[in-house]
């Protein structure tokens, strides 16, 4: 072998050792280690085979000829169809027939300089191909592939080297270290592609076990936190096949696709602390239950009260019975109607005049007598914000009321620097929950009080802080940027940031859309009817008018047909209704 030839050899070795460590693409990778073998020794032809998971045989990977001008397997997108080679036979012995399972079996190199006359392997398989299609396989170089613990993880073979002048010669003992070599910086760069892809699969595992959770937490969420990823990798791949407008230089690369999906399988992760009984809460006086039974009973003890004093009075004859039954029936019957209008108070609604909430607080006056010690039976927790010194029994109360330890205090004060460091200009109530029963009944629109609304909005807040801590990989920085703007709007009226369009990146944006298309259409939210097709694209166009949603992203979404295509998958055949697109749809100008 010439010196130069030598030279070139080491060079290309130390190159593909170089371009094997960079390499993350399983079918690239898988190429670049055959391809760079069958340079090193000028073989026609090679296979690549790795150990099944089982380790119970070979699986073939890649294969190329020259002559036959044959290429499978990687990334050539063409099958391999012949079938695994088995390690051991039905008995269980070690299959040694075969060159390749026996170099596997043995972690040994095998060098054959002509197949026809290799007794002790059989390669009768290969004798027969050669007849049917005219080729001759001589020389084989079979080596195995072993990783840092050296285990064999596959097996690299070649076949048929060649000399300078294309004649089929022996592989070198010289070659043959060469490609021990490279099997053994190939087998790294296997280990090591393989160890990453299955991190990465096991990071989006358990976000999509979060998701689940989440999602299974509350019936209120649904698979919310699945399906949102979805519609937003839909838009995002609308974007990148866009050949014209303001989406023609969009693309995501192999590494911002995944780390879209990790932002998108972890948008609503601060959920995991929002309490479920704030995100449920269907009433104005829900907590855990529903406080409205406590009401009830008050009203009850008034009506029992008011019998009573019937009974007493007919007992002392002080007045005649009709004047007192009378009397009686007037006040049972407002007692009726008061508790009525409470109750209708709780349900909630769009709108709480100011007449009706002064009524509310008139029926709060009045009073009931409590004969048994209120702080019997309390955790301790509850014990804690009593008053020691408040009045025994029996005590006259009112009706209804806003006591002092209705009110809790946050149980960790908010560190002001720290939201300031992220940017965020949400920010919490004086008090975690107020729970006083005139402050919720009087509530004005809805059942959630400012204390419960920021609770709900928290979780966007927790989700940035929560993402922020965790030691992201460079291909990962942006995670929490984008999983954290789906609740921004564009002309800076969102939360928790208050950031407007130009502040945004485009994924953030389309989180966004992805997550009110979600929410609208969602058929499995119980406090809700989900919306037919027209009718939530017609609310978001209203939202493009008040600039709440992007406006190019949501001419995007319609004219890609990405609302059709998720409808189809994921809508009820009832919801999925004709929709004409060309009024929401920008004018061009004249």
């Amino acid at each position: 072998m010439a010196g130069t030839t030598r030279e070139q050899r080491y060079r290309t070795l130390v190159e593909l050792g170089i371009a094997l460590s960079a390499e993350r693409n399983h079918g690239r990778l898988l190429e670049k280690i055959l391809k760079g073998a069958k340079s090193i020794t000028n073989a026609d032809g090679g296979t690549l085979y790795l150990v099944t998971e089982e380790r119970d045989a070979l699986r073939f990977e890649i294969m190329l000829n020259d002559t036959l001008n044959v290429a499978m397997g990687g990334t050539s997108g063409k099958d391999i169809p012949f079938p695994p080679l088995r390690l051991h036979d039905e008995a269980g012995a070690p299959n040694h027939k075969n060159v390749a399972s026996s170099c596997a079996l043995t972690a040994d190199t095998i060098n054959i300089e002509d197949a026809y006359d290799a007794e002790k392997f059989d390669f009768s398989g290969t004798k027969a191909f050669d007849a049917k299609t005219g080729y001759r396989s001589k020389s084989f170089l079979t080596v195995p592939l072993k990783n840092h613990d050296g285990e064999v993880t596959g097996v690299l073979q070649l076949i048929n080297a060649r000399d300078s002048r294309n004649r089929v010669i022996a592989f070198g003992a010289e070659i043959a270290l060469m490609i021990e070599a490279l099997a053994s910086q190939a087998a790294v760069a296997l280990d090591n592609a393989r160890l990453i892809e299955s991190q990465k699969q096991l990071f989006k595992a358990f976000i999509q076990l979060i998701a689940g959770a989440i999602d299974a937490k509350s019936p209120y969420t649904g698979g919310h936190c699945n399906r949102v990823p979805i519609i937003t990798e839909m838009l995002a791949k609308a974007a990148c096949d866009s050949t014209e407008g303001p989406f023609a230089d969009f693309s995501l690369t192999e590494d911002e696709w995944y780390e879209l999906g990790i932002a998108g399988g972890l948008h609503d992760c601060g959920k995991v602390t929002t309490p479920e009984y704030v995100v449920d809460k269907a009433t104005k006086l829900e907590t855990i239950y529903n406080r409205i039974h406590e009401v009830r009973m008050r009203f009850e003890v008034m009506k029992r009260d008011a019998v009573i004093q019937y009974l007493e009075g007919l007992v002392a004859g002080e007045e005649d019975a009709d004047s007192l039954k009378a009397a009686l029936d007037a006040r049972l019957a407002r007692i009726d109607d008061d508790f009525a209008f409470v109750a209708e108070c709780n349900v909630g609604g769009e709108f709480m005049a100011p007449e009706r909430i002064e009524r509310l607080k008139a029926v709060a006056e009045q009073t009931w007598v409590r004969t048994l010690d209120d702080t019997l039976g309390l955790s301790i927790e509850e014990m804690r914000v009593r008053d020691p010194d408040a009045p025994k029994p029996p005590v006259v109360e009112k009706v209804l009321a806003d006591q002092s330890w209705h009110v809790v205090p946050h149980e960790k004060s908010v560190d002001p620097a720290r939201y300031a460091a992220e940017g965020i200009k949400l920010m919490p109530c004086a008090h975690r929950f107020n729970r006083g029963e005139v402050y919720n009944l009087a509530i004005g629109r809805g059942t959630l009080t400012a204390e419960d609304r920021f609770i709900i909005n928290d979780h966007i807040i927790q989700t940035i802080l929560m993402l922020k801590a965790l030691p992201f990989p460079k291909t990962l920085r942006r995670v929490a940027e984008w999983a954290g703007g789906h609740h921004e709007k564009m002309d800076g009226s969102g939360y928790p940031k208050k950031l407007r369009r130009e502040e945004m990146s485009l994924p953030a944006r389309m989180m966004a859309i992805a997550d009110i298309f979600e929410a609208l259409t969602a058929c499995d939210r119980p406090y809700k009817k989900a919306k037919a097709l027209s009718e939530a694209i017609k609310i978001m166009s209203f939202m493009v008018k008040d600039q709440h949603i992007d406006p190019d992203l949501w001419e995007l979404f319609l004219t890609s047909g990405v609302w059709k295509d998720y409808a189809e998958k994921f809508l009820r055949a009832d919801q999925i209704d004709a929709v004409d697109i060309t009024p929401y749809l920008r004018k061009p100008a004249a």
